[in-house]
């Protein structure tokens, strides 16, 4: 008796498995998972456990044993999804990036992005000018700690506060006079609001960095925003293609491929290389589901894509959930109290320190920055290795971070450089690399190019910059020269030709293979003694007598007179 209780309490044990999802503000949510569970279900719990009612923008992340970035699908069961055991770790983050935060419905769905964006600002994921850095600073002093008290807050208060991967004393002081001076009296929900606010009128709002290698080598950092797709590269943003450009998205392997239609009915190509096959394909699905989410207008408009244009071949995916018009509609039917935002039950974040329970980290003294920056810097080629973060600078003493757009509106017509360093920060403990592939041989049989890479033409990939974001109907200005030479290579006739006749003869290889195999199929069922049910069946069918003997036996006679004469032509010779 005692042994069969003890097995049937580990076959409910087998059944069952806890799960961890690690929120935005570090707090953590245990429940018990079924072994059939479905990711749905988990992520209805912990949205029921926050009280969030829009939750579409919002997504379960986890890391496989190699590293790779995954976004939990919510068709799909929990276990199989996984390649490790039970229990499992995941995270609640930012999925889609809404393109006006400031348009959200509930002030719980504004502070957990406004959460996800203190975390993009701390770990360079947010990349801004120092003047809009210390605005921004400023409003998260505001919100966390409220209005500015001698009493409460010494000299120097704001240093032992980390905002960014680094930043100067200069940038501590502007913060803390922002602080004290113009945000007087505002509420921790204006605080946030203002920080969403501007936020959203930065450039690299939403940029969730992808790292990959062009085809002559060099790191770039691919990512899909609320806006369009952008490629990092450098200390430059070399490319941006609002969603409505881009025609097609393609992976095979490694190679990750954007077809877009630029100015003019321009057809363009861009070619990168993912470090492995599997960041390759979440690459591709990321930017399914992106562009799916903010470009359509209904969910039933959405349709199953293909990783490539090979019969028979390649991975297909349907973003199944809604798309940002239905989710704002739908935002717009909430009826209900707010429901209460504990802001103080913050936990200590073990990435992005919590003002609210005090730094995490003690302030360097001013002596010792000079070594801490030396060690910080014997970190920095794991950036390359980082999907999480992008190279960012401190421009003449801190002057300058990124040069920003004016405002939301101005995004869709024009792009303006971003400048990235060349000396990336190292990302924190909490993010977790993926390895990029230092291997060229995974790019040399390539034809495709993404524009000018070296030092000596990076002068040519800035006019690219500027030409693509320049409106419709202003002529570029400046030789021609130069503009073509930073444009992404196009295919020529002969390459469309070349892929039309390889298309054409997919097409006929497999035409023939089917045609063999009904063959096959009609031998069987004319020339074979195979007494088998479904056969004989099929012979007695009146359709097929008459094809047999009014069609099948005339031709085989013609073949076999054909084949005699031919048979006796040749022994004449």
């Amino acid at each position: 008796m005692l042994s069969r209780l003890m097995s049937g309490s580990d076959r409910s044990l087998d059944r069952e498995f806890n799960c961890t999802v690690r929120l935005l503000d570090d707090s953590e949510y245990t429940c018990t998972v079924q072994r059939d569970a479905k990711g749905q279900w988990l992520f209805e719990q912990v949205c029921q456990h926050l009280n969030l009612l829009e939750k579409d923008y919002f997504g379960i992340r986890f890391v496989d044993p190699d590293k790779q970035r995954h976004w939990l699908e919510l068709s799909k069961a929990i276990t199989k999804q996984m390649r490790t055991q039970p229990p499992y770790t995941m995270c609640l983050r930012v999925k889609f990036y809404p393109p006006d935060p400031a348009t959200l419905k509930e002030e719980i769905t504004r502070y957990l992005v406004f959460l996800q964006i203190k975390r993009d600002l701390y770990h360079g994921r947010l990349l801004c000018k120092s003047s809009d850095a210390a605005t921004l600073a400023a409003f998260i002093l505001q919100a966390e700690i409220g209005d500015y008290d001698p009493g409460k807050h010494p000299e120097g208060y704001s240093s032992k506060f980390q905002f960014f991967p680094k930043h100067s004393e200069r940038l501590e002081r502007r913060i803390a006079e922002i602080h004290k001076s113009e945000l007087l009296g505002q509420s921790p929900e204006t605080a946030e609001m203002n920080f969403l606010r501007k936020a959203q009128t930065l450039e690299t709002y939403g940029v969730d960095p992808h790292p990959s290698k062009d085809v002559s080598g060099n790191t770039a950092f691919l990512s899909f925003t609320p806006f369009g797709f952008v490629v990092l590269q450098g200390n430059r943003r070399i490319h941006f293609l609002r969603w409505n450009e881009v025609t097609k998205l393609k992976f095979e392997g490694k190679t990750f491929h954007i077809y877009a239609t630029h100015q003019e009915d321009q057809k363009i190509i861009l070619t990168y290389f993912a470090p492995t096959p599997d960041a390759c394909k979440h690459l591709w699905k990321c930017g399914v589901e992106n562009q799916a989410f903010y470009q359509f207008e209904k969910s039933s408009q959405v349709r199953t894509v293909s990783s490539s244009n090979l019969f028979f071949k390649g991975s297909r995916f349907r973003y199944s959930g809604k798309v940002a018009k239905e989710v704002m509609e739908q935002s717009a039917k909430i009826r209900r109290e707010p429901p209460e935002i504990h802001r103080s039950g913050m936990v200590p974040s073990r990435s992005c320190p919590s003002i609210t329970h005090g730094p995490r980290q003690i302030s360097v003294p001013r002596t010792r920055r000079r070594a801490v920056h030396i060690s910080i810097m014997e970190g920095l080629e794991s950036l390359r290795d980082s999907g999480h973060s992008t190279p960012v600078r401190s421009v003449s003493d801190g002057n300058s971070f990124l040069h920003s757009h004016g405002n939301g509106a101005e995004r869709g017509n024009r792009t303006r450089t971003a400048e990235f360093s060349k000396d990336s920060y190292s990302p924190s403990d909490s993010v977790l690399s993926t390895p990029v592939s230092n291997d060229p041989s995974d790019q040399a049989q390539v034809r495709h190019t993404n524009g000018p890479r070296s030092n000596q033409e990076e002068g040519g990939t800035e006019l690219c910059t500027q030409n693509q974001a320049r409106p419709q109907g202003v002529k570029p200005k400046g030789k021609r020269s130069q503009l073509e030479k930073s444009r992404p290579t196009q295919h020529g006739p002969e390459e469309r030709v070349n892929e039309f006749i390889c298309s054409l003869a997919r097409l006929f290889l497999v035409t023939l293979a089917l045609l063999f195999a009904l063959l096959l199929l009609l031998i069987v069922l004319t020339e074979s003694e195979l007494d088998l049910a479904f056969l004989r069946d099929i012979r007695r069918t009146p359709e097929f007598q008459q094809f047999h003997y009014e069609y099948f036996c005339p031709l085989r006679r013609w073949l076999a007179c054909k084949l005699r004469w031919m048979g006796g032509h040749l022994i004449d010779k």
